[in-house]
């Protein structure tokens, strides 16, 4: 079964919303036989589109053809977009004989001017949340979070979780190891749950030197090993005195608070996405056992993992793999 997937882009759209779910949706289709997907790249008049970085893409004027699935990219150019009756018009006659409606980023708000976001859960980039919220008070935003479905509306956060939206419909029609298969082409993760936090540790600690931002980085490469703040400091070319005054007065948080966040938010990923057992989990994130990993992921995230695993589960598609071409 080959679907139709159609992207609507318009002037200044970010080419990474469209090239990188883009990008997901071609390797899946390349694994299963005959090919899964069938891509469009819609705007409103056809022909060559300027992306915000200048970069051109060609593509098809906007028609009556049904499709399968639905991609409103974002980017700067939205604003405007949002306010075209031909965009809106198609929206309005495309959505209803889709079987799924998504966005990546700022697509939301095309979404929601064109009335299929109206009472539903949804998120966009996280700069841009308080702006749709306000803009469409009908709307539940839900800002820190990398994607939502609700129903057949799939829509996600900023830029590269248009690449983990991708990856959870491939997922959805195609199966787990498919998935999971094209997440190891692309060399990124599969997948940041979508109740997973658009925001880092490591960006949030987001400290100004380079020392201390390689003895974070060095931090987060030996989660599993035991970092005393000498040997941290030790990776920062600093005394631990020294060190651990430049890191409060950059970060903070203490050496020790800064870790057991960056434990937490490595043993999350494990948590959600699969099956280990949360003492397995614990031991190679670095916490020395369940008990002490509970305690964090309550200070991090307020609920403890087995909550966590079970909100994953709850979310997670449930669908047969398909037939996987050799």
């Amino acid at each position: 079964m080959t679907r139709g997937i159609a992207f609507l882009v318009f002037p200044d759209f970010q080419i990474l919303d469209l090239t990188g779910p883009l990008s997901a949706f071609d390797m899946a289709s390349r694994r299963a036989a005959p090919p899964a997907y069938r891509p469009a790249v819609l705007s409103e008049t056809g022909g060559p589109v300027a992306s915000s970085c200048g970069l051109r893409v060609e593509t098809e004027p906007l028609g009556e053809a049904v499709f399968d699935t639905l991609v409103a990219v974002g980017g700067g150019g939205v604003y405007a977009a949002r306010s075209s009756p031909a965009l809106l018009g198609f929206l309005s006659r495309a959505a209803p004989a889709a079987r799924r409606v998504t966005s990546v980023c700022s697509g939301a708000f095309l979404l929601a001017a064109a009335g299929i976001l109206d009472g539903r859960r949804v998120t966009t980039h996280w700069q841009r949340a308080l702006r749709l919220q306000r803009d469409h008070p009908g709307l539940k935003v839900e800002a820190d979070r990398i994607f939502i479905q609700d129903g057949p509306v799939w829509t996600s956060a900023g830029i590269t979780a248009g690449i983990d939206l991708a990856l959870a419909l491939i997922e959805d029609d195609l199966g787990l190891e498919v998935a999971r298969a094209v997440a190891r082409e692309l060399v990124v993760y599969h997948r940041r749950p979508g109740g997973q936090s658009q925001f880092s540790a490591l960006i949030d600690l987001d400290p100004s030197s380079d020392r201390i931002r390689a003895a974070l980085a060095f931090a987060r490469e030996h989660l599993h090993e035991a970092l005393p703040v000498e040997r941290l400091a030790g990776a920062a070319c600093l005394s631990p005195r020294q060190f651990g005054r430049a890191f409060l007065a950059e970060t903070g948080e203490t050496p020790a608070r800064a870790v057991e966040r960056l434990r937490a938010e490595a043993a999350r990923l494990r948590v959600e996405a699969g099956f280990e057992p949360l003492e397995e989990v614990a031991r190679h994130s670095g916490f020395r056992d369940p008990e002490r990993m509970r305690r964090a992921f309550l200070r991090a995230f307020g609920q403890p993992p087995q909550a966590l695993r079970r909100a994953a589960r709850a979310q997670a598609p449930r669908r047969p793999a398909a037939q996987i071409s050799t």
